[in-house]
Parts: structure tokens; C-alpha cells; sequence
């Protein structure tokens, strides 16, 4: 079986809640995998907008997470590593950790697509890694991935 990825609040496709935006508390929403490939020693996630005014802009690189984990929380801190060990990189607002859609208002729908890998080893990459150090630290070693999209407009 391939594997899944299911956002809690948001369906494929459809609208993001505004908690999960910079209009609203801008949490991170809780991110739940199944059906993980056998050899899988962790799991990463990077989550971004291609139709940002600037070209692709990156929202959330999360990674090192322990595939047994079936899901990261909501509402993770914005810190280089969590409680439960998994590391965040720095996104394209120059932080770490989440930042939620914040399109220019009358810019219209963009897309979020969080992209989720399963990898199979443990990444030697130092914290605040953005997203090309990320991507390039797991050539060769994506044994999965999958993705959902939601949309969102201010």
C-alpha cells in the first residue's frame, strides 16, 4: 500500500482553516501517516506555496521524524527540535518551525502542498535546514511520498 497523509482539518483540495493561517493563530495542523514503507527509518515534511508572487515559498521543513510516530501534534512549538525529537528547519519567512498561509490579499487561491517523505535512513543535517539542503540530503534514500493540498486566499 502507498503511503498516506491526512491533515486533520483540511481535506484535499479544499479550504485551510484560518487558525492554521497568519489571519488566524497560525498553528501548525496535526499531520497523521499510515500505511508508512517497510525500511522506513524516518519520515520528513516539507510544506509549500508555488504560487507565491516570489516563485515557490517554503512554509515548513520538519524532518528526522521516527516512523513509528503515526502523527505530529498540533500546534508544534517553533523550535529547532521538539519534544518528541523531531527537527524543524527554517521556512522561506527566514523561521523556524511553522508559519501558516499568508498570501497578498487580492492575490487570489493559492495552493499549500504538504509533502510528506519516507526516507530510509536517519538525515545527518544540522537544524535550521531549509528545504534545498533538505532535498538534497535525501537523494537516494525516498523509499515513499505522498502529498495533500489545500487552498487558502486573503
Amino acid at each position: 500500500m502507498p503511503l498516506k497523509i491526512e491533515i486533520k482539518g483540511i481535506k484535499d483540495g479544499e479550504l485551510i482553516p484560518t487558525e492554521f493561517t497568519c489571519e488566524g493563530k497560525n498553528y501548525s495542523p496535526e499531520v497523521s501517516f499510515r500505511d508508512v514503507p517497510s525500511g522506513t527509518k524516518s519520515l520528513a515534511l516539507i510544506v509549500e506555496d508555488p504560487d507565491a508572487p516570489v516563485g515557490l515559498f517554503v512554509h515548513w521543513v520538519i524532518y528526522n521524524i521516527d516512523p513509528n510516530v503515526s502523527k505530529i501534534r498540533y500546534s508544534v512549538e517553533k523550535v529547532a527540535k521538539t519534544k518528541e525529537g523531531f527537527i524543524q528547519g527554517k521556512n522561506d519567512f527566514g523561521k523556524v518551525g511553522y508559519d501558516g498561509p499568508c498570501p497578498p490579499k487580492g492575490h487570489g487561491f493559492h495552493r499549500y502542498y504538504f509533502k510528506v517523505y519516507a526516507l530510509n535512513s536517519v538525515l545527518a543535517v544540522q537544524g535550521n535546514a531549509t528545504r534545498e539542503v533538505l532535498l538534497n540530503s535525501m537523494e537516494d534514500k525516498i523509499l515513499g511520498q505522498t502529498e495533500c493540498m489545500g487552498k487558502y486566499r486573503r
